[in-house]
């Protein structure tokens, strides 16, 4: 082992044991912040962290052996020589001591108290030497002592010793030797792993084995060969370390484990923090040298000549030795950071890795002594074994230190491999992605790049940023592998792209978008529908009707088909990916109407094919979906089918194809007031259309058949007979009229006066038409005759002859209705006259009643009896209680005065009055009305008010 590196990973520091300390230290131990030391006088002393002693106590009469501090409770258990009480009783005591409890013993001393004292050697265990001394916490209050003898015994001792419930029993190593004296117990070891419970044993011929769980436990011999000293000790991975003067064995359950040939006498042997610890003697030159074995890295981690060490302890993560002079040296470990900073400086960069490896360093730490490696390997040009080491740090060096050295290398293979790691520990950002790409793509390693993007590791997830990975691949021309990477990872979008763009494959493209699921099918169509429908029309139209209809999906799910509807996507979705091809476009929404009749965006469909079949012109902007520019609306309304004319002998010959074309706006126009008519049923109120959009589209093309229809269902008659107008097409006008202006059917009759008004200003001759009109306004009593006259006296081209006939039957009708009137005056004059008399009659003269039977029961009339003043007689048993009026004549007059009672509460609502009067054909007929039943020239003054200060009728 000559071979090993010395270095210096700790450092020295010098101390003394106290003073207070007079005797000779035999035996010492550690634990829970304190070192205890046992001196041949008797006494036990407490030493701190900085070797001050806290304090001591007498715990034998004589010499204390052997001391073990627990670490679990703060128990002190001690083996010494006390006074011999008889004969027949060795003087070797084991005691516990509780050094949580202090007892006083003097007015200045104190000291732990005495739990228990053991007399080691009874009857059934003879007295011998001891040689060794080891104690294991159990499951506290329960520890096992275990004591080695001379004469290759082992006292156990198991139980709660400071209650005294204990049990004894005994171990006997296996002898090959004849002469048992010379086989002390020089070192024992406690194994524990989960449930075994073990013991070695050390002899100077054997290393014996005891399972303390069985009932027998016997031991096994592990080696025949043993060591004279006590340099024995335990592992942190519980194997047994010999020290002998050859090597240092390590021992196992099973055996002999490695051994390491540290030559010289082996004084003390330890473990600390996986350092191997020994105290070794030249016999040369009689020198003792302590030195710290770092096995793992082979190496020494520190060498120090020292004294006649007796004693070498652990605590406080420090190594103390106490040497045989009462001096004390502590062994303090550096910091991982000065270890490493040596270690770089001499250029040891293994070491250091191998070093920050085997005391589980933090792993930034590690990458860090990796990086520098790293760099180092970098200045010497040793570009594969520094990637080696960059390599191992991603995850905690930034990779753009990295890529940027061997980009300005230009090690490209390396360069790809780090990025292959990257990518493998995922780590990887998009632009390492496109890197990586680029130098398969630099390379022309077509095979890579297919393991990279085709890995079976990669199922179900992407160590690599998918769409980064599918640009790199489009932009080096390697198409295969992107179409690949995008449906694996279900980017539908690239890779129809890819289809599409780069590679015009309509088919496939539709193919693969057949394949989607109907909402992903749909979304896809959405992007890509415009090139689609320019190359492959009708397979695309194909693609839509199934995306938005799915009968079959309809009938798996069972469901409603309102319901289900309205869970598809819609055509309205699609209409921006028919911009310039409206053909196609009104193709694909005729067959979804046909197919489905009451979709949710019925109105929407409806207004879009209004606007397809209205227009002159397919290749128009949508009214739905963009604004109209005044520009565009001009050209639209003044735009009528453009012939192309040539002259041909004085002839204008069409174009073939303009008359195709004439032909096919007809068609369309026809389908358009087919579906104007069909879309609003006579039972609804408002069409499955935007009517102001219609009649904005019937006005801008000129379509006279559709903008009848629409103002005729909106009731705007006038608006239809302005359309007849305008068109001078007088027969369809009158027509007209006569189906709209008969208010028996609830038509209009003002229209008539309209149309008189339309003719009366038209400037030429249409006696006949005028004569036609006449004799409707006679007949419904539209218009008075005198504005009649003024109507058509505009038009010079009218003559008299026209209304000769209609005003001598109006001045006939009305002389007729005049006598009528004068008669019916003279009458009322009669009757009012006589109704006069006969009232200042009843004011002025008696009244003799000569009536001689009762107007009721008919019997002749006697006393008492009750007369009316309108010459009715009745008994008054016949009248009963109701002897104020007469019961004859009573109802006639409670119907007059209930009349005039309705009269007067008329005469209150203003409302009705005047809504008469706008509403009558004759207001000043309304008014004489009222004037005639007294209604306005008996009502109240402030009444009278409100109707004069009322609006004019």
């Amino acid at each position: 082992m000559y071979q090993w590196r010395k270095f210096d990973f700790f450092e020295e520091k010098k101390s003394r044991i106290p003073e207070e300390i007079e005797g000779k230290i035999e035996c010492s131990s550690s634990g829970r912040g304190k070192i205890v030391l046992g001196c041949d006088d008797g006494t036990v002393s407490l030493l701190d962290r900085g070797l001050q002693l806290l304090y001591s106590f007498p715990a034998h009469s004589s010499s204390v052996l052997y001391l073990q501090q627990l670490k679990q409770r703060n128990f002190l258990v001690t083996v010494g020589e006390d006074e011999q009480i008889s004969p027949q009783q060795s003087c070797m005591c084991l005691k516990v001591f509780d050094l949580a409890k202090m007892q006083d013993e003097g007015s200045s001393t104190s000291s732990p108290e005495c739990v228990q004292i053991l007399r080691i050697f009874t009857n059934q265990f003879p007295e011998a030497t001891i040689t060794s001394f080891l104690v294991l916490e159990e499951a506290p209050p329960i520890i096992f002592i275990a004591i080695g003898l001379d004469n290759g015994c082992i006292y156990c001792i198991q139980g709660d010793i400071a209650r005294e419930r204990i049990k004894r029993f005994k171990l006997q190593v296996d002898y090959t030797h004849s002469d048992k004296d010379q086989s002390p117990i020089n070192g024992l070891g406690f194994r524990v792993d989960g449930q075994a419970f073990q013991l070695f044993a050390v002899t100077p011929n054997s290393v014996s084995l005891f399972n303390l769980q069985t009932q027998s436990r016997r031991g096994q011999t592990l080696d025949q060969i043993g060591s004279s000293a006590s340099s024995v000790a335990m592992s942190d991975h519980s194997e047994l370390i010999i020290g002998r003067s050859e090597a240092v064995y390590f021992y196992e359950v099973d055996g002999r484990g490695p051994c390491w040939a540290f030559e010289g006498e082996k004084k003390f042997v330890g473990w600390f923090r996986g350092y191997l610890l020994c105290v070794i003697a030249d016999q040369r030159t009689g020198n003792n040298t302590f030195n710290i074995y770092d096995l793992k890295n082979h190496l020494i981690a520190y060498s120090l000549a020292v004294k006649e060490v007796s004693h070498m302890l652990c605590e406080w993560g420090n190594i103390v030795l106490i040497m045989a002079d009462k001096s004390a040296l502590f062994i303090v470990e550096k910091d991982m950071g000065s270890k490493l900073d040596m270690l770089f400086k001499k250029n040891l960069y293994s070491v250091a890795i191998n070093l920050v490896q085997s005391q589980q360093a933090d792993a930034a730490a590690t990458a860090e002594v990796l990086r520098k490696y790293g760099d180092h390997l970098y200045s010497k040009q040793n570009y594969d074994e520094a990637m080696s080491q960059y390599i191992h740090t991603i995850g905690y060096l930034e990779p753009s230190f990295v890529i940027q050295k061997f980009l300005d290398a230009q090690r490209i293979y390396n360069l790809t491999n780090y990025l292959e790691k990257l990518h493998e520990k995922g780590l990887a950002s998009k632009d390492h992605t496109t890197l990586l790409l680029n130098c398969y793509t630099k390379l022309k390693d077509v095979e890579k790049l297919n393991v990279f993007i085709k890995s079976e590791e990669q199922v179900g997830e992407h160590k690599f940023d998918v769409e980064t990975a599918i640009r790199a691949c489009r932009a080096a021309n390697y198409h295969e592998q992107a179409m690949y990477v995008a449906k694996k990872a279900g980017k539908h979008e690239w890779y129809l792209k890819i289809l599409l763009e780069d590679l015009a494959m309509y088919d496939e493209a539709l193919q693969y978008i057949n394949s989607l699921e109907p909402n992903q099918a749909g979304v896809t169509v959405k992007e890509y529908g415009k090139l689609l429908i320019e190359h492959k029309p009708r397979e695309t139209i194909e693609i839509l009707m199934s995306v938005c209809t799915e009968e079959g999906e309809l009938v798996k799910k069972g469901a409603s088909n309102s319901n289900f509807l309205t869970m598809l996507p819609s055509p309205v979705d699609f209409l921006n990916i028919f911009v310039h091809h409206s053909q196609s476009l009104m193709e694909f929404l005729e067959r979804y109407t046909n197919k489905v009749k009451d979709s949710p965006a019925q109105v929407e469909i409806h207004n879009t094919l209004l606007e397809l079949y209205l227009s002159r012109d397919l290749n128009f902007p949508s009214l739905s979906q963009n604004s109209i520019n005044e520009n565009g609306r001009r050209d639209q309304l003044s735009s009528t089918v453009t012939m192309s004319r040539t002259k041909s002998n004085g002839k204008i010959i069409l174009d073939r194809n303009e008359v195709n074309e004439e032909k096919d706006c007809q068609e369309r126009q026809r389908k358009g007031l087919l579906l104007l008519k069909s879309a609003w049923p006579s039972e609804q109120e408002q069409p499955l259309y935007d009517v102001d959009l219609a009649i904005i589209l019937c006005e801008m093309n000129a379509f006279k058949e559709g903008l009848l229809y629409l103002y005729e269902k909106l009731k705007l008659y006038k608006e239809v007979i302005a359309c007849y107008m305008q068109a001078h097409d007088h027969e369809g006008l009158i027509a007209c009229c006569k189906r709209l202006g008969d208010s028996g059917k609830g038509g209009d009759p003002s229209l008539w006066s309209d149309l008189l008004n339309y003719f009366g200003e038209l400037g030429e001759d249409c006696s006949k038409e005028v004569k036609e009109v006449l004799m409707y306004i006679e007949r419904d009593d539209i218009l008075p005759p005198i504005i009649v006259l003024q109507t058509l006296s505009r038009n010079p081209c009218l003559t008299l002859s026209v209304i000769r006939d209609y005003i001598a039957r109006k001045l006939e009708r009305e002389s007729k209705l005049i006598e009528e009137d004068r008669r019916a005056i003279e009458k009322y004059q009669e009757e009012t006259s006589t109704m006069r008399k006969e009232i200042q009659d009843l004011r002025t003269n008696a009244r003799i009643f000569q009536l001689s039977k009762c107007t009721v029961c008919t019997f002749t009339l006697d006393l008492p009896a009750v007369h009316f003043m309108c010459m009715h007689s009745f008994h008054q048993r016949c009248l009963g209680d109701n002897d104020k009026e007469c019961p004859e004549c009573a109802p006639e007059y409670r119907a007059v005065l209930e009349k005039k009672r309705n009269l007067e509460q008329n005469s209150k609502n203003q409302d009705q009055f005047f809504q008469q009067v706008r509403t009558s054909k004759n207001g000043f007929s309304v008014i004489a009305e009222y004037f005639g039943k007294g209604i306005i020239s008996k009502t109240s003054n402030g009444t009278a008010e409100t109707l004069n200060s009322s609006s004019d009728f």
